[in-house]
């Protein structure tokens, strides 16, 4: 076989790597969830009215 059709290593993250990775994930959850609850907010404090609209 050539060396073009073997399949790559996968990539090994080291511990340092994988908490990083973690962290950033969690960090991106909190902002997204952050996010969610602003929009929830803005659209209480509206009111039902936000909902009502002419076409």
């Amino acid at each position: 076989m050539d060396s073009q059709d073997e399949k790559p290593d996968r990539v090994v993250l080291t511990e340092a790597q994988k908490k990083r990775q973690r962290e950033r994930s969690i960090a991106i959850a909190w902002a997204l969830g952050i996010l969610v609850l602003l929009f929830f907010a803005v659209t209480f404090v509206k009111g039902p009215g936000v909902l009502v609209r002419p076409m």
